[in-house]
This record gives structure tokens, sequence and C-alpha cells, in this order.
């Protein structure tokens, strides 16, 4: 599936999946393959959790990780969606392997 990569030059993030969008902070970040690979794991994400739940979870998830760690970095890198992002992201070939719910196993 083809995603829409969208320069956004107010992002003060290299990158953010929002469905159906991934959205790049430089033009330069569009051709960047593992960050593009990395905001496409969580697009499927999203499309696992039917999108809405996805956010719900991620926020969720993130706030747990604030309380538990009292650091935003911390509870940024131990979201489930972002463990397996991270650890996948430099595999270009992940999601043509990639188990259906593949974050349950970073729980």
């Amino acid at each position: 599936m083809k995603f829409p990569i969208v320069h956004f030059p107010r992002l003060k993030v290299n990158g953010m999946a929002l469905f159906p969008f991934i959205l790049v902070g430089s033009r330069e970040s569009k051709k960047d393959a593992v960050l593009i690979n990395h905001e496409k794991i969580h697009l499927w994400q999203q499309i696992e959790l039917l999108i809405l739940p996805f956010y719900l979870l991620y926020a969720l998830n993130y706030l747990y990780n604030r309380f538990r760690f009292k650091d935003h970095y911390s509870a940024y890198m131990n979201i489930v969606f972002e463990k397996e992002a991270y650890a996948h992201e430099a595999d270009l070939s992940y999601l043509s392997q990639r188990k259906f719910m593949g974050w349950i196993g970073f729980l």
C-alpha cells in the first residue's frame, strides 16, 4: 500500500504517521528510507487497530510510561508501538513479513 508523504515545515519532529499520511519536517526526510519505513510501520499499526483506538492506546501507553519513568524520552521510547517501529525501521522488508498485531510482542 502506498501512503502520501507530505512535507510539513512546521513539524517539530522528523516524521509522523497521521493516517493516511506520512508527515515529514524537511524535504530531505522524504528520501530517508529508514524514517519512512518507521512511519509506515505506525500506519499499519493504525490500520490494525482501526485508527482511532491506536491513538488512544498510544496516548495511554505514553501517560503510563511518563508516570513510570518520570521523563519524556524514556516514556516515548517505551511506548509499545515505538518499540516495534524502532526495532524494525532499518529492515526495509519487514512490512512484507510482519505478523498481524506485531507490536504485541513488545508488551
